[in-house]
């Protein structure tokens, strides 16, 4: 569910008329709605109100401070993954005790500066940052909370650019030699060893490969247990998909989910902490971008939009669909043309779908890719010194520009020609 739909012949963002937004800030653009996060976040909290719990928004998803402040205020913690993210999470409000450090390739910088301002746990991914973890927080009279992040060798099913979990994935550490590396983490002096950390990947829509990796962090937690570790909290990760196509199935809902997690380890007693990103954002958010020409092909037509591949980029990267829909609901029974959207940047691989059935555009006409909240305006680059996208919060009837879109000047001034030129 979420809060863009036609009101009226037009698209809204709750009680805002994407035309309004369209004419205030130009196109392209990303639009939020505030109910659609917060109920899906609220989602989350009520599938495991059954017992202690965290639930920690992966900032990768969507890293946008009010987007962020948003969700604290709600109390979200949030799985960071960079020293960046970290920053931006403490801008947005959010305590360090709310902070969950995941990534396979931490900095000595990025310890320092979250031992510094206060942090939840590092979620560890190998023994060498286990090493180096320990004498950074040792150096400055500390202990730093960790999970050890295990990889169960579990097929999320999932694409592969996006699946975390299988034996050759670079993430976390084999779960057979799981026992070595906790024995070594318990040694260490810079170390107090809290919990375990799982995470297989992202946009799953079947329950099973939950149920597989659970099964096995539950008989981890009573094996560390049964050697003396004291496992207290659980982080299950994240990775629960949304409906890219309005016309699939549905995929599981977050109390299926938390249900899952109940009968895995449920009895374990233990903090349940969950890091969604996608399943909250991802549908709380459209890309909305002009039409620039229609162009009669060899055997197609293409629609030429204002938006293009540094924009979104996950369909060049992933394939991925995003249903585009045409910001003035078209007339039942409207003629439809078939086209291929495509952006202006120079590049074959700037297409966003191929054969999509739209009905009669014409230059200046707005449409909206949905499901673009997550993974979009974060990946986003200049690429063809193209101005970064800009970003736009919607509550209710009004809204604000919670990321400008910069002016040439602005992106030319970034760059410096050495006085010997």
């Amino acid at each position: 569910m979420d809060h863009f739909n036609y009101v009226d012949g037009w698209l809204h963002a709750e009680d805002v008329p994407l035309t309004r937004i369209a004419e205030a800030v130009g196109t392209p653009v990303y639009v939020y709605s505030a109910a659609t996060l917060t109920r899906h976040f609220k989602l989350f909290q009520q599938a495991l109100d059954w017992t202690d719990h965290l639930v920690c928004f992966a900032v990768k998803s969507n890293s946008n401070l009010a987007v962020l402040k948003l969700l604290g205020d709600l109390g979200a913690g949030m799985d960071i993954v960079s020293g960046g993210e970290y920053a931006r999470a403490r801008a947005a409000g959010v305590p360090g005790e709310r902070i969950v450090f995941s990534g396979v390739g931490k900095l000595e910088s990025e310890m320092r500066l979250a031992l510094t301002g206060g942090i939840r746990q590092f979620n560890v991914e190998s023994e060498p940052e286990l090493e180096l973890l320990s004498r950074v927080a040792h150096s400055m009279g500390l202990r730093a909370p960790i999970a050890i992040r295990v990889n169960p060798d579990v097929d999320a099913k999932t694409h592969e650019k996006i699946a975390t979990g299988k034996s050759e994935n670079k993430f976390g550490i084999p779960i057979a030699r799981a026992h070595e590396v906790y024995a070594r983490a318990a040694r260490l002096p810079g170390i107090e060893v809290v919990g375990i950390d799982m995470h297989i990947g992202s946009q799953l829509t079947d329950l099973d490969p939950f149920r597989q990796a659970y099964a096995k962090m539950a008989d981890l937690t009573r094996a560390l247990r049964a050697d003396g570790h004291d496992i207290r909290r659980l982080d299950m990760g994240g990775g629960l998909g949304i409906p890219y196509r309005r016309d699939n199935s549905a995929p599981p809902l977050p109390l299926e989910y938390g249900q899952v997690i109940r009968d895995a380890v449920g009895d374990l007693g233990c903090e349940i902490e969950i890091e969604p990103g996608r399943n909250i954002s991802g549908n709380g958010g459209i890309l909305l971008s002009s039409v620039v020409y229609l162009k009669e092909g060899e055997g197609r037509d293409f629609l030429i939009l204002d938006a293009a591949m540094n924009d979104l980029i996950r369909p060049a990267m992933y394939g991925a669909h995003h249903d585009i829909v045409p910001v003035r609901e078209a007339a039942l029974g409207a003629e439809v043309g078939r086209f291929d959207v495509v952006g202006p940047v120079c590049e074959t691989g700037d297409t966003f779908a191929k054969g999509v059935d739209l009905p009669g555009l014409a230059p200046g006409d707005l449409v909206a890719f949905r499901s673009a909240g997550a993974y979009g305006a974060v990946m986003a680059s200049e690429y063809n010194s193209r101005p970064l996208v800009p970003e736009v919060l919607v509550q209710g009837d009004h809204f604000a520009v919670i990321r400008a879109r910069p002016t040439l000047e602005e992106m030319l001034g970034r760059d410096t020609i050495p006085e010997w030129l």
